[in-house]
């Protein structure tokens, strides 16, 4: 790796590192699960939004504000179905399944044209081989847990799409200014759906409060922000790779402060999960490779 990527990469390593004990903070908070996903989006982008008028005094050019809107629709729907996954299934089931965007990626690319070659298509039958076999593990569970499983794969969609716009839209924006505006676009959406749906805003307990602050400060601010400027200088593939890192921040974390043991069926299936998308992206970066040296 050159130096100009090095600096991109320890970055989303990094974010990546920040957002593993996001799981472990919305367990920790005892509020409903789409009134958490608002609270984190709305505090992140109080801060953000106050800091970048503050600074500019003025809005972000209006050729700006679709990819704002689109992105922070992406982003609050990939929040809301995978914070409500964690109520139904393990935090290890959650995160492993809602890191599987890159599988998603190659089938979109299919679907529109551009058929995986042999690397890439032996990938996403692993991948989809581990998701069943952690559904599969699941199901003894009762129903619920098939639930969870299922909202993390709506999240893996949205987060799909959310990468894809994010690596476009960073052309000519700062990190900063881009994630503050998508940010505010996505605490939007929220608070209108935790007002349609009537969720509870409160009182909670006062823990609640401190665990949505960090977790407002923490994976929201630091961890995604940093992952949007890494967008900047690495593929959006490549970014979604390294955030597969997150499933062994997050599970070793869930062990050591909530006491839950990963199932034998949840370890296959991520390893599997993991492996396919590894050996995806490694056909689909020689693609890549060979296209970029072509005149």
């Amino acid at each position: 790796m050159g130096p100009h990527r090095r600096g991109p990469a320890l970055l989303l390593a990094g974010g990546v590192a920040v957002i593993s004990s996001a799981a472990i903070l919305i367990r920790l908070c005892q509020a409903p699960s789409l009134a958490i996903a608002a609270y984190r989006l709305g505090i992140a982008a109080t801060l953000l939004v106050g800091y970048d008028l503050a600074r500019h005094r003025r809005l972000p050019p209006a050729r700006s504000w679709p990819w704002f809107a689109s992105a922070g629709l992406f982003l609050a729907v990939h929040f809301a179905a995978w914070i409500a996954s964690l109520r139904y299934t393990t935090v290890a089931s959650s995160v492993v399944l809602v890191t599987t965007n890159p599988l998603f990626v190659a089938l979109f690319a299919w679907l529109l044209g551009e058929p995986p070659d042999r690397r890439t298509l032996v990938g996403i039958v692993l991948g989809l081989g581990g998701a069943v076999l952690i559904g599969w593990g699941d199901f003894a569970g009762g129903p619920a847990p098939l639930l969870g499983d299922g909202l993390a794969l709506i999240g893996a969609l949205a987060m799909s799409a959310y990468l894809t716009v994010g690596r476009r839209a960073r052309a000519g924006l700062g990190a900063r200014t881009y994630s503050t505006w998508v940010y505010a676009v996505a605490a939007v959406l929220l608070a209108a759906a935790v007002g349609i749906t009537g969720t509870s805003v409160g009182p909670y307990p006062p823990p609640t409060y401190g665990w949505l602050l960090l977790l407002a400060l923490g994976p929201q601010i630091l961890g995604h922000t940093a992952i949007n400027a890494a967008l900047a200088h690495l593929t959006a593939p490549a970014v979604a790779l390294a955030i597969l890192g997150e499933p062994v921040g997050s599970t070793l974390l869930a062990y050591l402060v909530l006491g839950e043991v990963p199932s034998v069926s949840t370890v296959a299936g991520g390893a599997l999960i993991l492996g396919g998308i590894a050996l995806g992206l490694g056909g689909a970066g020689k693609r890549v490779t060979g296209r970029s040296r072509s005149p």
